[in-house]
């Protein structure tokens, strides 16, 4: 029996064809992943399913939750479907949860919307739902705002708002894109409880095979709008037959041609580095208390080599990368760029660019492509040349006309590209990659990829990797620091640190990384 039954799915918005022919099923208690690359369709599927289409869209065929009809529904209808039948995991839960009330609140509120009961008992029961999503009162009272949590914690508030009413459904739109390795495998084991417990149904959609494989039932892959591929999760690696499958399966785990370009003279070098952050007085006329963010860490980054952070969230990356890049002061230790002290010296800071994880967010919308790559020149005290600009955007593949357009005429890809473009132009010897990949679909992750290892070669680049991707930074990085709670716990070459980690904590992260098949 179908829980979801989709049939000949059409869909356009203002004319433009979006979905063509889709169809699958979904059975009670069953997992089924939706793979497809960005565009592909995947999230118009699943705003088919909940009816939550932009303006101009004309969507035909066939969708049955549980013998109901959802296209030929009203609107009443379809608000009593939300929630009650249909649950939704949005993929950035900062931007699904309300800042300014509280997490008891937001969770009672899909209660309170669906049921006549009175507030008491509406907090009760969402205390009851955030329990099971394992945010236990004791720890994480109602009174807590979404900014008090982590992301997994966040998230974790997300699925409690769609579950709260057991629905029978729940899609789960990249619940997990954005979340550490161990975070990740915590919040797919929470779904998959609650799939068991509640014999829900659960559409997960992804761009990562490795993830989908691992926990779905059966696989569904789309492309440009239609089902290209349909196959059980466990044995697709074996029974595909659709080139596109067996091109994402290629690009997962694609490894870029790395040459030797490492030179044994430091060009980063960190002593004894701690960062501290003031936390409130607990007493009026009592001292400030300190965290410390950053505790004794030293490394040192060789010319021309890749050099891999990672960690889980709250570990100190962010905070150690702000210091390396002279943005963060330090209570202690000493940060050499080419033997210079990147605070006493800033010229020397200069020799640095960063690249940052999301490409959109890091640009001005209202500017030119010229404009935006030509930035990092405002500290230079001149404007760069057009044969600058063109320069830039020729090195990372882009065409010299590309200048004359905005950043949202570009794919992630092209813009994550005009990124390392703009970090490229003052011709700088360090580049910081903060998850520069981590939101990239898997085919334009490994061309960028690519295209890091043949920048190193070409201009004698020196990368500090920072990612919680522990398949991207096995493939590119040359060594690896592992960082926790502050402290750098384990470095090695990458080969040693994966096959034999000494480290406890180490061994954690890559029990937890998700695996393809091989």
């Amino acid at each position: 029996m179908s829980l979801l039954s989709i049939r000949n799915l059409n869909l356009s918005i203002h004319g433009t064809p979006i979905l063509s022919g889709v169809s699958f099923d979904i059975a009670p208690g069953e997992i089924l992943g939706v793979i497809g690359e960005s565009g592909s369709g995947k999230s118009l599927t699943a705003f088919s399913v909940m009816q939550l289409l932009p303006d101009g869209s004309d969507c035909t065929g066939e969708i049955a939750l549980a013998d109901r009809q959802v296209l030929t529904a009203n609107e009443p209808e379809l608000c009593q479907m939300r929630g009650a039948d249909l649950g939704m995991v949005f993929q950035e839960p900062m931007t699904a949860l309300n800042p300014v009330q509280t997490i008891g609140a937001q969770v009672a509120e899909t209660i309170l919307i669906h049921q006549k009961v009175s507030r008491a008992e509406a907090m009760r029961r969402a205390a009851e739902t955030l329990e099971r999503c394992e945010l236990p009162q004791d720890q994480f009272p109602l009174t807590r705002y979404p900014h008090e949590l982590s992301g997994g914690q966040r998230q974790r508030v997300v699925i409690a708002m769609a579950i709260a009413l057991q629905p029978k459904l729940l899609i789960a739109d990249e619940p997990t894109t954005a979340l550490d390795v161990t975070t990740q495998a915590d919040i797919l084991n929470l779904l998959k409880r609650l799939v068991d417990e509640d014999d829900m149904g659960l559409m997960l959609i992804s761009h990562d095979l490795a993830v989908v494989t691992g926990l779905a039932d059966r696989v569904v892959i789309i492309r440009k709008g239609q089902v290209v591929e349909t196959g059980i999760a466990a044995t697709l690696h074996q029974t595909m037959t659709h080139p596109y499958t067996k091109a994402l399966f290629k690009a997962s785990n694609h490894q870029p041609d790395r040459t030797e370009t490492r030179i044994d003279a430091p060009l980063l070098q960190l002593t004894d580095v701690s960062r501290d952050y003031l936390l409130p007085r607990k007493a009026f006329f009592g001292p400030h208390p300190t965290f410390r963010a950053v505790d004794t860490v030293s490394f040192q980054i060789r010319r021309g080599e890749c050099l891999g952070l990672v960690g889980e969230s709250g570990c100190g990356k962010s905070t150690l990368t702000r210091a390396i890049l002279g943005l963060e002061p330090i209570q202690r230790g000493q940060i050499l760029l080419d033997g210079r002290d990147v605070f006493t010296d800033p010229d020397v800071r200069q020799k640095m660019q960063v690249v940052f994880q999301d490409p959109f967010g890091s640009f001005n919308p209202r500017h030119k492509v010229s404009r935006l790559v030509a930035e990092p020149f405002h500290r230079l005290g001149r404007g760069a040349t057009l044969s600058e600009i063109d320069e830039a955007l020729q090195s990372v593949g882009l065409e010299t006309d590309d200048k004359h357009k905005y950043i949202h005429e570009f794919s992630g890809g092209q813009r994550q590209r005009i990124a390392i473009a703009r970090a490229l132009i003052t011709k700088p010897e360090l580049i910081v990659l903060d998850e520069a990949v981590s939101a990239l679909d898997v085919s334009v992750r490994a061309q960028i990829l690519d295209l890091l290892v043949d920048l190193s070669a070409r201009f004698g680049l020196t990368y500090l990797f920072i990612t919680h991707d522990l398949t991207v930074v096995r493939a590119i990085a040359d060594r690896i620091l592992v960082m926790q709670s502050g402290k750098i716990v384990e470095t090695g070459d990458t080969d040693t640190l994966f096959n034999a980690p000494r480290e406890t904590y180490t061994r954690r992260l890559l029990a937890a990384a998700p695996k393809l098949p091989a």
